[in-house]
């Protein structure tokens, strides 16, 4: 045993000399690694946090704004607008823009290929601040501020544009001395209530063709106006294009008729404000039909003028008392009637008296024969009342009719309870917003009188304040108008009539010397509709969203469209499929004769 530990001494000596080599060898590797780190450490100190920190922020500047660079040269733009930068800066740079650059920027911007559809929280903020009317859109969220997103700017128009016009008042209409019916702000001269029909105040003998001064002058009011474009919700052009029109449309030729139109819209787009959307958020009033700005051809034996056909004006929105169903750049707006209340009060009494009113005859007619036109139900419609015991008819084709006056007329409408309106030369009639004003429930027999023309001031439910009356039913005589009236239960009576009546402040114009307290007449329910159009149209261009698949020939469906349905089949295709030539819907047909058919009884009237 003693022979075996005495051989094992020498190996442990050797495992405990190799064991003390080892321990040299690491301290060494520690020693070296805790100089290489306090060498990193002093170099990070002193060269990375000291002098490269700008550095580095310039360099990720630089990255970010070449990624940004990039983006713009190898990706398709999303933008079918120029970008100016925002505020102080892009109007500054906005005003030093040539008009050849302004075209060049136009043609640039409508060559672009369509937007790639992009959620308004997934753009990055410095995309959103690129938009020249984003500051326009912020103004919504000022809650201190009661005009946020409803500011309207106003061009100042060279004054041939319209105050011109009404220095040569007599000039305005071959058979009308229209001087009378320009005073007082656009409302004409006041209607003396000798017969009680009216309340004391408010009434005038109002033109149905007068839109366009009193829109411009209820404007003058407008609580939201702005000197500063860039805020505005939408832009409103003060041209008096209704009655340009009307001094040409007979024995002038197409040059003479145009010569306004081409010069509104060079002026316009001259103005860097038209730059911004070209022109989409520009609004203007015309207080005539819109077949009297839709000529298709340049002979001169063709009807008005070709305003609304003008490119540019196709940007725009021209509001009109009678709108096309196949295009989408008019919008219907009432007829001005004989009330232009001040004050909200005038509004609540005229609604109250209304409510009250005994009303003798189940139905009633204002209207002449149209014995040229076979398509036309007026002389059936005009024998039924001839022939109905409760049925009030005042006939229009006698010489010096009752039916020019307004006190006959609201006196008419006044005692019944349905007013039967039938097309006139065109679509729409002043009629059925003066019996309306009346609290009389209206009875139309075409979609485009009333359903697919005033979507912005009448309920969509059609039902709700009026009956409807195929045109054929009358022809066929399926059943007589009184007989269809007469299903129609009490109780359902006195609610349409109350629809109605509550109807009345949104279809009338206030008086532009004065301004309703909380009640919205027909200017504002259009100033607002054309700001909501312009708001969306803007939001659409920030989200990348296109329709691709408007179809502007049933421009007459999307507006009774509720959201998220899609154009499909309506009950009223029939009265809206018209034959088509050279690819327009509305080209040789019956429009352009109503036009000139409604001149003509415009003639005859005061002859």
């Amino acid at each position: 045993m003693r022979r075996r530990q005495t051989a094992l001494l020498p190996f442990r000596t050797v495992m405990e000399k190799g064991q003390g080599r080892n321990q040299r060898s690491r301290l060494c590797i520690l020693a070296l690694l805790a100089a290489f780190f306090w060498l990193c450490l002093f170099y990070f100190h002193f060269v990375v946090l000291g002098g490269g920190s700008s550095s580095l922020i310039d360099n990720s500047s630089q990255l970010d704004s070449v990624s940004l660079t990039a983006k713009s040269v190898n990706s398709p733009s999303t933008d079918p607008v120029p970008k100016v930068d925002v505020g102080r800066e892009s109007e500054r740079l906005v005003s030093n823009v040539s008009n050849d650059e302004i075209a060049d920027q136009m043609k640039r911007s409508n060559s672009k290929p369509p937007p790639v559809r992009k959620k308004k929280e997934d753009r990055p903020d410095h995309e959103m601040q690129a938009y020249p009317f984003m500051r326009a859109l912020r103004t919504v969220e000022n809650k201190s501020d009661p005009c946020g997103g409803r500011y309207i700017y106003v061009h100042d128009l060279p004054p041939r544009f319209n105050e011109d016009m009404l220095k040569e008042c007599k000039s305005l209409s071959l058979w009308t001395n229209m001087c009378k019916f320009t005073t007082n702000a656009g409302l004409g001269p006041p209607l003396e209530n000798i017969e009680g029909v009216f309340s004391n105040t408010g009434w005038h003998a109002t033109n149905q063709f007068a839109v366009d001064v009193i829109f411009n002058n209820r404007m003058k009011q407008y609580e939201c106006l702005t000197n500063d474009s860039s805020l505005a919700a939408a832009i409103f052009v003060p041209f008096y294009a209704g009655f340009d029109i009307a001094r040409y449309l007979w024995g002038h030729n197409v040059s003479t008729r145009d010569a306004a139109s081409l010069a509104l819209v060079d002026w316009l787009m001259k103005r860097p404000e038209w730059s911004i959307m070209g022109g989409k958020d520009h609004f203007l009033v015309a207080g005539r039909i819109t077949w009297d700005f839709r000529r298709l051809s340049d002979e001169d034996s063709d009807w008005g003028n070709k305003l609304l056909f003008l490119p540019a004006a196709k940007n725009m929105s021209m509001l009109v008392v009678e709108s096309s169903p196949w295009n989408a750049n008019d919008y219907g707006i009432p007829y001005p009637t004989y009330f232009h209340p001040a004050r909200d009060a005038d509004v609540f009494g005229w609604q109250d008296r209304m409510r009250k009113l005994d009303r003798k005859y189940l139905f009633c007619f204002a209207g002449a024969p149209r014995p040229g036109n076979s398509k036309s139900i007026r002389g059936q419609i005009i024998d039924q009342c001839k022939n109905s015991k409760v049925c009030k008819l005042l006939e229009c084709d006698l010489g010096e009719s009752k039916c020019h006056s307004p006190s006959s007329i609201m006196q008419m409408f006044q005692s019944s309870l349905f007013c039967l309106q039938p097309q006139g030369d065109s679509y729409t009639r002043r009629s059925a917003f003066d019996s309306m004003l009346a609290g009389c429930i209206p009875v139309f027999f075409h979609p485009g009188s009333a359903y697919i023309q005033y979507t912005w001031h009448l309920p969509k439910n059609y039902s709700q304040y009026s009956v409807f009356i195929p045109e054929e039913d009358v022809r066929k005589n399926n059943m007589t108008i009184e007989q269809r009236l007469s299903q129609i239960s009490v109780k359902q009576v006195k609610e349409m009539r109350e629809v109605v009546i509550n109807l009345i402040p949104r279809l009338i114009y206030a008086d532009p010397r004065s301004k309703l307290e909380t009640l919205k007449d027909a200017f504002d329910v259009a100033v607002q509709a054309v700001i909501d159009k312009v708001t969306k149209s803007r939001k659409d261009i920030i989200e990348g969203r296109k329709e691709d698949d408007f179809i502007e020939e049933l421009s007459w469906k999307y507006a009774l469209l509720d959201e998220g349905q899609w154009v499909g089949p309506h009950e009223w295709d029939p009265f809206f499929s018209k034959p088509k030539k050279d690819g327009n819907p509305e080209s040789g047909n019956s429009s352009v004769e109503a036009a000139k058919n409604s001149w003509k009884n415009e003639q005859r009237q005061h002859s």
